[in-house]
């Protein structure tokens, strides 16, 4: 991994509310851990579907990525937001006195690794925070509350750092490139027609979106759909289609919603059809995987 490439050429899209339809179907919790100083060798344990969000607000580090057997080193040396969606080894070093200030959270998504937002993310985005217009605004706020107990403040601090977090990914669909995304829902998304599929995807899953109804939304031919679809998101229509809605089946079966409820909400003919077609997903029955999440 190394820091984003602060020259490389932005991504124009249209004014439209990407992110919405997919935070409001899987919500992201943060909590703050940390505010002040680390000094010498910090380390952070990869843990199943617990994220993290660190602000290197002052000072210089060298990050370290270690993953089977090999070791990554980034240094960092002005004010860096280090976000790691999902469970990612990590370890920062610090001189032993004086170290960096740092304000920390851990980020807790919906689902987990299975999280829609979690999947189409890098391990890491490693980004200088003179990148995010706009971002100052929200940090300010966020140190403060970090800095100081006031009634209410570490709450606030968490929900300061959501809006963080938003103002992150609002970025990264806007620079896809310079965030390093891979094929999947973000890069769908920073394509302003295939976004205009994706969302209409995204706020109804229980419709029926064959492939002549996504291109409509996107104002292409199929072929041309579909080849760009795949291109940015690295699976075919339907395939993205069945999987958001299975993701969505999950969020609701998480909600305490019954399993034939689901299946009649998300368009499934009946329960068993749903049932069929989790399990291909999932390996498991509706019930089975509610089941093993209780154990």
């Amino acid at each position: 991994m190394s820091l984003i490439d602060v020259n490389s050429s932005e991504v124009g899209v249209p004014a439209i509310d990407r992110l919405t339809p997919v935070l409001e179907r899987f919500r992201v919790q943060a909590s703050l851990f940390h505010a002040g100083p680390l000094c010498g060798l910090s380390t952070f344990d990869a843990q199943p579907g617990r994220g993290f969000l660190h602000v290197l607000r002052r000072g210089e580090m060298e990050l370290l990525l270690r993953q089977g057997a090999r070791t990554e080193r980034t240094p960092l040396c002005e004010p860096t937001l280090l976000l790691f969606p999902r469970a990612v080894h990590h370890e920062f070093i610090n001189p032993p006195v004086d170290g960096s200030d740092f304000t920390c959270a851990t980020l807790d998504f919906d689902g987990g690794n299975r999280n829609p937002i979690v999947q189409a993310l890098p391990d890491a985005v490693v980004l200088p925070l003179k990148e995010i217009d706009g971002l100052g605004g929200a940090l300010d706020l966020l140190f403060a509350e970090a800095d100081q107990t006031r009634c209410g403040s570490r709450l606030l601090a968490n929900r300061l750092f959501e809006v963080v977090l938003i103002q992150v990914l609002r970025w990264i669909i806007d620079h896809p490139e310079r965030a390093q995304v891979t094929p999947g829902m973000m890069r769908g998304l920073s394509e302003p027609r295939l976004a205009k599929a994706l969302m209409a995807v995204h706020a109804a899953p229980e419709a029926d979106w064959t492939l002549e109804r996504m291109a409509e939304h996107a104002g292409m031919s199929r072929s041309a759909f579909a080849a760009a679809f795949k291109s940015a998101t690295g699976a075919t229509p339907a395939a993205y289609a069945l999987d958001w809605k299975l993701n969505v089946a999950t969020s609701l079966l998480r909600a305490g919603r019954p399993v034939k409820q689901v299946a009649l909400e998300l368009g499934f003919a009946d329960a068993p059809t749903f049932s069929r077609a989790f399990r291909r997903r999932n390996g498991s029955s509706p019930r089975e995987w509610l089941s093993q999440r209780h154990a």
